[in-house]
């Protein structure tokens, strides 16, 4: 199964991760937030699959460009 890497397009800190490992996910559903600039930025799936990992935590902060999820399509 092909595998696509999640990122976020903003640094910051991760202030939310709605899914599981395993969570089933549609095309455009919010996968984490990031808190930039006193924003929270949406992270959406850019397509439908499986959470297959989740490779950052709660409060971790993040760079632009980096991989937060792996998607199983």
């Amino acid at each position: 199964m092909p595998e696509i890497k999640i990122v976020t397009e903003v640094a910051g800190r991760v202030c939310a991760l709605p899914v599981q490992t395993g969570a089933n996910v549609g095309e455009g559903d919010d996968v984490a937030f990031v808190e930039a600039m006193k924003m929270e930025i949406p992270v959406a799936s850019p397509a439908a699959g499986k959470i297959k990992s989740i490779l950052v935590g709660l409060d971790e902060v993040v760079a632009e460009g980096q991989v937060l999820l792996l998607l199983e399509t």
